[in-house]
């Protein structure tokens, strides 16, 4: 069983399609690169796979599952109580001019105590003289308008960031974005975020929870950053970082989400040598952590040296899929990035 599906996945963006039904399928326990010339749609593809952008078709599973959260209880409640809620502010809106004759300006009298009572009796005669068109209609129409406005919110919130986050998959990204002023240690320990129980009550309170997870969350940041040999940093700001240290960390911070599978968008982007060396063997120990990875890479040298198969893109569409070997005498490959060869010389 693949642990991720992408299923026909297509992304327009107005007239342009970046991504044209693009079918991928990774086992887990794979290293599997996603490469192809600059522009041919692998960012896309990530971002669409981890809750950045809504698919314009097809769709993407991961462990089974779509990566949507699921409808419940408590979101039909919100549905139902946004409903109900812009159908009673279409009946004021409705009748505000009304109201306000009827029960405002009857009811007052030039510096005297505002008449409550009568207002309240007013209020509601005219609501039970005028339950046709002045009531009912408004709140039919406001019902249906407040849930089908909060409906299609929902709809477009269940595939986000957070929900790819709390099943499992993480990501790095091709422009480091870590938290510049934050030491290595609290960068690491955002990134624990998902997978902690301690909300903002425990924390204001200084419960229990908040310290037992405090002492564990820091006792895991260290050990990842011990693994990505970044523990000698942990007291240094982010931005102090050499930039090799930045990619690391950024990879860290994917780790400490406890992800099944993990993106990583160009990591040896920058690097030297040596530096792409070490990185090919922190993906492989990554692996054998039982952690899937998919990348994007433009260093040929790092996609053949340690992927399991490899899937290219050219101009939104799938070309070629298969092992490094396969991948290297492909036709389709070596004419996308090296263009048609002049058969006139």
């Amino acid at each position: 069983m693949s642990l991720l599906q992408v299923d026909k996945l297509t992304m327009r963006f107005g007239g342009l399609v970046a991504v044209d039904a693009v079918t991928l399928e990774i086992p887990p326990g794979e290293i599997v690169s996603l490469i192809g010339p600059n522009g041919a749609g692998k960012t896309t593809v990530f971002n669409a796979i981890t809750g950045i952008y809504e698919p314009s078709a097809g769709g993407v599973r991961f462990a089974g599952h779509e990566t949507r959260s699921e409808f419940c209880g408590s979101v039909a409640v919100l549905l139902l109580l946004t409903g109900f809620l812009t159908a009673g502010a279409l009946i004021l809106l409705c009748n505000i001019e009304s109201l306000w004759e009827v029960v405002i300006t009857g009811n007052y009298q030039y510096r005297q105590v505002f008449q409550w009572k009568p207002a309240n009796i007013a209020f509601t005669t005219y609501f039970s003289e005028n339950s046709g068109t002045r009531l009912i209609l408004p709140a039919v129409l406001g019902l249906f308008l407040g849930l089908a406005g909060a409906w299609a919110v929902w709809q477009r919130s269940r595939r986000a960031p957070e929900v790819a986050a709390h099943a499992g998959i993480a990501r790095t990204f091709q422009n480091i974005r870590l938290f510049n002023q934050m030491t290595v240690l609290d960068n690491v320990l955002l990134g624990m975020d998902t997978r902690l129980q301690t909300r903002f009550w425990h924390a204001a309170l200084r419960l229990p929870l908040f310290w037992r997870e405090r002492r564990e969350a820091t006792s895991k940041a260290i050990e990842i950053l011990r693994f990505v040999d970044l523990d000698r940093e942990v007291n240094q700001l982010a931005e102090n970082l050499s930039y090799g240290h930045q990619r690391r960390l950024e990879i860290a911070r994917a780790l400490a989400m406890q992800p099944k599978l993990i993106l990583l968008d160009e990591p040896a982007a920058g690097l030297n040598p040596a530096e792409s060396q070490a990185l090919m063997e922190l993906i492989r120990q990554i692996r054998e952590r039982g952690i899937t990875v998919l990348l994007i890479e433009h260093d040929m040298q790092v996609v053949m040296g340690i992927s399991d198969r490899i899937a290219v893109l050219d101009y939104g569409e799938k070309i070629a899929e298969g092992t490094p070997a396969e991948v290297r005498a492909n036709p389709a490959v070596i004419e996308a990035y090296l263009g048609k060869s002049d058969a006139s010389t």
